[in-house]
């Protein structure tokens, strides 16, 4: 007998432990996956993008102004300054929105507005791309050709960088909104009630004390919205007119790094194929250089 309650109070010590234990190695096997998915992507990007690239030359592929594969010409800039433009565009639209939106749900929405704005923030996160693509087809672009019409006095075919930036814009506010306004919220209230204390009214608290304090979780909601603008393919394709020359202004055509891999790579060969990988591999740079960008901007915020 005295043996059994031994036993059973060695077991009883030693099974927290035990779950301890298999929590950590759960833990630790779920991340050495996602490390090793990374890992997994990267090689297959080099060793199959790398090798074309440097048949190519690799100026004439950053550099180069002419797509045209049936001449073994490969010049992906008009594809790179086209995902720059609709980035910074989306981002000039989503940012202020955004933030403005989130700082209004945390701080001066009433529980009855935030009551329905909340889920339809999660609904606007939920849209499938492709209906965003129609959202662009039938409203944007139409209104485009009018502005162009009524204002600029002559007709454009509407699908431009600007549709897409646009598009794009709307597309990024949910991920803006919803991260920026949980950090919103995770800022102490004594900042904001010290700052009455001292005598400031409501409006400098929160714009003062709160939104700095929430700096860094700001910071990584506009990451996130950049990550969706870089990567969005199906919803711009749909609207910016995939056209692989130099852009010229926000109201002509334009294609993306993303545009560009997906409309051709169903047919693509040789070189062909290589050259579509080496454009995943600068996009995989270009949001890894942003990336580290806006996690040195973070920190200095923080600081």
């Amino acid at each position: 007998m005295n043996t059994m309650n031994t036993m059973n109070t060695m077991i009883s010590h030693r099974l927290p432990e035990f779950k301890e234990t298999s929590a950590r190695i759960l833990f630790m096997g779920a991340a050495c996956v996602c490390i090793l998915a990374v890992v997994l992507i990267c090689l297959f990007l080099l060793v199959n993008g790398v090798p074309a690239i440097a048949e190519i030359g690799l100026f004439e592929f950053l550099s180069g102004t002419t797509w045209r594969p049936a001449s073994s010409q490969y010049g992906i800039a008009p594809m790179i300054v086209g995902s720059l433009y609709v980035t910074a565009g989306a981002l000039i639209i989503g940012i202020p929105f955004g933030l403005l939106t989130a700082i209004y749900m945390a701080r001066f929405a009433s529980p009855r507005v935030l009551r329905i704005m909340r889920p339809a923030m999660e609904l606007l996160a939920g849209i499938p791309s492709v209906v965003y693509g129609f959202f662009g087809l039938m409203l944007i672009i139409p209104l485009i050709r009018l502005f162009s019409e009524k204002v600029l006095g002559a007709g454009v075919p509407g699908m431009s960088i600007l549709a897409a930036s646009l598009l794009l814009g709307i597309m990024v506010l949910p991920t803006i909104i919803t991260v920026s306004y949980a950090s919103l919220k995770a800022v102490p209230e004594s900042y904001y009630e010290g700052g009455l204390a001292l005598g400031a009214n409501h409006e400098r608290c929160v714009f003062k004390l709160v939104v700095p304090a929430a700096g860094s979780g700001i910071m990584a909601g506009i990451i996130l919205g950049m990550g969706r603008a870089v990567g969005e393919t199906m919803a711009v394709i749909m609207v910016i007119g995939n056209q692989p020359r130099m852009p010229t202004g926000l109201l002509e055509g334009a294609r993306t790094l993303t545009g560009n891999i997906v409309l051709e790579m169903g047919y693509a060969a040789d070189l062909h194929r290589g050259a579509l990988i080496g454009t995943a591999v600068v996009l995989f740079v270009f949001i890894l250089l942003i990336n580290v960008l806006f996690y040195l901007l973070s920190r200095k915020v923080r600081s």
